[in-house]
């Protein structure tokens, strides 16, 4: 309630606080010099992907009402302006897959009345914008940012898990139940393995590319073009852990592999024999920028006065669903993409970002373009791409430093202030001030250790264990700043003018690519980590707990385990369930608002807190164990410079290898903690 009796306070915080680092954010970008085009280039292709995928997808589900032209424009708009006027610049914003559900409910529900239909579906779309921009604007208005961390790790974790689900659907599919079918309006192919076999709806089943053996062929490219870039993509995303080639060979290849792939399978569909019919294998299909199609939408505001005022007011449901799935999915990309393990120095605009997207989603629905919003894993990926770590190698030399002093006898601020020399050494930074703030915590733990019991008794008067106290304390440098992100939203913009290299994409690699993402987001999942754990019989667990694994697998009970893990997924399929109803599939966000209520009030009479705390917790914790008699001959030390970094100067150890290695696919950082196990007795091991 105190929210609701203080309104505009968020918002005038969030503008205070950034309004005196604005010139900042910009100096800061133009300094780095051609060191920007870097991370600009790579989360350009991170987000200009997935826009292009999802674009034809829409094209497909609203008979080509929307197209890749528009979700790159909204794209490329919004961007620019978050950049300038975002209170958080590193966060990205793009057209995402709820989006496009939402907006294909939209067109269902439009398509089959009279006094709608499809020609007034772009302006009827634009009073749900209107509505969804005025649920924005009183969230923001009312401090109801204040209160999203109600949305615990649950909920994220079904949601991504859906949002997995929904993209092997994609990669696989033919037309299920609710979903349009391409009609005389459009002209489309469809995009699933499935689909390649088969005639698209409408199309002259007399043409030669739709004969039995040309058909036949297109279907076993389509394998062939899908589960190559699939491949690849998977392989080259790891690239940076490859045993072969220089360290900067490799991060390149992580770094644009992906659009390397889909480049290289596109190249090799052109190699298909002449004898081969035009038309196989199938390619996207999407208007030029400047056809008739893709002109009108500009337009439609003209059109929204000729939208029934039933509908107006109807419009009002959806625009609830969608403001609300907007409130949770731009708020967790915002916090994904400001954990505070990157170490930021400025702060959060969280209310200010919600009043701006509010009025961007007005603006889109104004234009006829689906609106965009903060996405994952692509604002956390932007964030990891500006930060400079040297993790490692300051680490080592730290604790080296550190145990120098120690057998010297030195006092605890002699020690803190000999590491925070090599600290200033290795960061080659002249700023000595913001140094000693960011190495705050790490002196005041060095100050503290004296005084406990246990480091007195282990490691006698005045010592303590460096290595266990730096690793919580050394910052990550972020280069925050509004450049990257402006280049890359402008270069989004360059890519509406490329639709005619766009098209020469096989519908086949786009399938691939759609099975690339679910399967790219898996990993750091811990739902999904947990689902597996079920299939690890009791006699084997132990081999889970000898390797790095999740905190909870040592604090929660498996009987806990399985329980929870099997409510998720049956809350999954229920929320999975949803989106095949026609029309009222359109609630699809409403099951993660109960969950709300469900996280809070229900499951907390199943479980014990402190298992639920484990299991529903909000940063990723993974234990590395270490074992006094390792098969492998391996000492503590030895093990613990593996997992936590303690690397020589001279090794090839790339910062994007080290950040790979610390966070999850979709760009949580992960927390580790160094534990000794005991062996495990011969008879156990079956």
């Amino acid at each position: 309630m105190d929210q609701i009796k203080t309104p505009f306070r968020g918002i005038a915080e969030d503008i205070r606080g950034r309004a005196l680092l604005y010139k900042q954010d910009w100096n800061d970008g133009i300094r780095s010099g051609f060191r920007i085009l870097a991370p600009t280039t790579y989360i350009f292709f991170a987000s200009a992907l997935p826009v292009i995928a999802f674009g034809e997808q829409v094209s497909r589900d609203t008979d080509g009402s929307l197209s890749s032209v528009e979700t790159l424009a909204s794209t490329a708009i919004c961007g620019i302006i978050h950049s300038i006027l975002g209170g958080q610049p590193l966060l990205i914003l793009g057209v995402a897959e709820p989006t496009i559900m939402m907006y294909t409910y939209l067109y269902n529900f439009a398509k089959g009345r009279s006094d709608l239909g499809r020609e007034l579906f772009l302006a009827w779309a634009g009073w749900v914008c209107v509505w969804t921009a005025l649920m924005l604007f009183l969230l923001a208005i009312f401090n109801a940012c204040d209160i999203i961390n109600r949305f615990t790790r649950i909920a994220g974790e079904i949601f991504g898990m859906l949002i997995t689900v929904l993209f092997i659907q994609q990669a696989i599919k033919k037309y299920r139940r609710g979903h349009s079918r391409p009609s005389t309006y459009s002209k489309t192919n469809t995009i699933g393995v499935v689909n390649e076999f088969r005639i698209p709806k409408g199309e002259d089943p007399n043409e030669e590319k739709y004969q039995f053996q040309w058909l036949y062929v297109n279907g076993l490219l389509s394998i062939i073009f899908s589960f190559g870039l699939l491949y690849t993509a998977l392989k080259s995303r790891k690239a940076r852990s490859w045993m072969h080639g220089t360290g900067s060979c490799r991060s390149f290849i992580a770094d644009y592999g992906v659009p390397l792939m889909v480049v290289l399978w596109t190249a090799l569909s052109f190699s298909v024999p002449s004898q081969v019919p035009s038309g196989v294998p199938r390619r996207l299909y999407s208007p030029l920028t400047w056809n008739s199609k893709s002109v009108y939408h500009w337009t439609v505001i003209k059109d929204m006065g000729n939208v029934p005022p039933a509908y107006i007011f109807a419009a009002l449901i959806p625009g609830l669903m969608i403001a609300g799935l907007y409130f949770f999915d731009h708020s967790v990309a915002s916090q994904m993409a400001q954990q505070k393990e990157f170490n930021l120095k400025k702060p959060s605009a969280y209310h200010h970002d919600m009043l701006l997207l509010g009025f961007m989603t007005l603006l889109c629905g104004m234009l006829g373009l689906p609106p965009s919003n903060g996405v994952l894993p692509q604002a956390p990926m932007h964030t990891k791409s500006l930060a400079t770590l040297k993790r490692q190698l300051i680490r080592k030399k730290m604790v080296k430093t550190a145990k120098e002093s120690i057998k010297q006898k030195a006092t605890n601020s002699e020690i803190f202030y000999n590491m925070q020399d090599v600290f200033i050494e290795m960061e080659s930074t002249q700023l000595t001030k913001s140094v000693g703030k960011e190495l705050e915590n790490l002196k005041e733990a060095v100050m503290k250790a004296e005084n406990k019991e246990a480091n007195r008794k282990k490691n006698g008067p005045g010592t303590f264990d460096p290595g266990q106290l730096i690793d919580p304390h050394l910052p990550v440098r972020v280069n925050e700043q509004r450049v990257s992100n402006l280049l890359q939203s402008l270069l989004v913009a360059g890519a509406v003018f490329a639709i005619p290299l766009i098209k020469k994409i096989p519908t086949s690699v786009l399938a691939g690519y759609f099975a690339y993402m679910a399967i790219d987001s898996l990993p750091g999942n811990q739902f999904w980590e947990r689902f597996l754990l079920l299939f690890i019989t009791p006699q084997r667990q132990y081999k889970v707990k000898e390797g790095v694994h999740a905190s909870y697998v040592d604090m929660v009970p498996f009987k806990s385990i399985a329980c929870f893990t099997l409510f998720q997924l049956a809350y999954l399929i229920l929320c999975f369930g949803v989106t095949w109803i026609p029309i009222a599939g359109i609630l699809f966000p409403l099951p993660f608002f109960i969950l709300i209520g469900i996280r809070q009030y229900i499951l907390p009479k199943f479980f014990q807190p402190h298992h639920l705390r484990e299991l529903d917790a909000a940063e990723y914790e993974e234990v590395i164990v270490a074992r006094a008699s390792h098969p492998l001959g391996l000492s503590a030390e030895d093990v613990e410079s593996t997992y936590l970094g303690d690397t020589e100067v001279g090794m090839d150890l790339s910062d994007g290898e080290i950040l790979d290695e610390l966070t999850t696919s979709r760009g949580e950082v992960k927390r580790r903690t160094l534990t000794f196990g005991e062996e495990k007795h011969p008879q156990e091991r079956y």
